[in-house]
């Protein structure tokens, strides 16, 4: 028996990119233009100047789906070095040391740059391979 949803799978998938892109750009505004929200005091000017501007260009490339692979690869690579950097000498687990956001956005933009942009894409539309 085919599971319910399995039909709707190339839509749920574009729904899940389109809005874990959406969130991710608003990380680089707040680091970047100190909107919705500053930044917390002390924050090191190297995280504001290199994380800032992956998370807002990665964040809108990977919601609408252009040049998806290389930028969920490289947003996937700063999260892995955000937590390492940031949580990681914190404790030992992520929920010891508030870093579970990180590991879900670094896990699931690996996901994203595996998959591709699927469909409701640029890089779809553009016939570009693996935008599928």
């Amino acid at each position: 028996m085919t599971w319910f949803m399995s039909k709707y799978s190339p839509q749920c998938y574009a729904l899940m990119r389109i809005v874990v892109g959406f969130l991710f750009l608003w990380h680089g505004c707040q680091k970047l233009f100190a909107f919705p929200s500053p930044m917390p005091e002390g924050t090191p000017a190297f995280i504001i100047y290199t994380a800032g501007p992956i998370e807002l260009i990665g964040g809108i490339l990977v919601m609408i789906g252009l040049f998806t692979h290389w930028a969920a690869f490289i947003a996937s690579g700063q999260m892995a070095c955000a937590y390492w950097m940031v949580h990681g000498p914190r404790a030992l687990l992520p929920l010891q040391n508030q870093g579970e956001l990180a590991v879900l956005y670094c896990f699931i933009f690996l996901f994203i740059a595996a998959q591709g942009s699927g469909i409701w894409s640029i890089d779809a539309m553009r016939g570009a391979p693996h935008g599928r």
